[in-house]
């Protein structure tokens, strides 16, 4: 554990041995909330040091009301969706229509998969559900936070949110029967 308000303190003169310290002790668990929202490693770097930066700028207005973790995971959070505002034109321009609703959750599945394997999944959602549900099944921000935080209505929030899901099982459903596929077929070559 850190002393947050004497490093605060610390930072906020300019001691550059306390910024490095804070940035070493919360850069590692931002990164990984980075890696949710963007598509890439360099897209979550990038994420990550503007939020830093936005950190640092901003550290004089922190309240030390709450944990100055919860207060930097907003700053970063709030830096990934400006990030997506910027890139996209619009949430609204995604294709509802290509994923229908018939396929069946399989959780031993989920079970049997790595954290980088689900993180690469997630990460292949596109951009307006991958941001719908790291806010909502991550982040745990509710639908009407959400819809402020995107401006978008609270049931579009709900039904992204629904569509991410029901991709994210279609992605796992489809990388477990190639994982079995694959299986299959080295189990037969090793027959023959």
């Amino acid at each position: 554990m850190i002393d947050s308000k004497t490093l605060i303190t610390e930072c906020l003169s300019n001691n550059k041995f306390a910024q490095e310290k804070l940035y070493n002790y919360y850069s590692q668990k931002m990164f990984g909330v980075c890696m949710r929202f963007a598509k890439n490693r360099s897209e979550a770097e990038d994420i990550l040091q503007e939020g830093f930066i936005k950190v640092f700028r901003n550290l004089a207005s922190f309240r030390n009301e709450g944990q100055l973790e919860a207060w930097i995971r907003r700053i970063i959070v709030n830096t990934a969706i400006n990030s997506y505002k910027r890139k996209l034109p619009s949430i609204k321009d995604i294709d509802f229509d290509r994923f229908d609703n018939e396929f069946t959750y399989q959780e031993n599945i989920v079970e049997s998969m790595s954290r980088e394997e689900l993180l690469r999944l997630v990460q292949e959602l596109p951009n307006g559900y991958r941001r719908i549900f790291n806010l909502n099944a991550i982040e745990g921000y509710t639908h009407k936070e959400i819809g402020e935080m995107l401006d978008i209505s609270i049931n579009t929030s709900k039904s992204q949110l629904a569509r991410a899901r029901q991709a994210l099982q279609k992605k796992i459903y489809r990388n477990s029967v190639d994982f079995f596929a694959t299986e299959d077929n080295l189990l037969a070559q090793l027959i023959v």
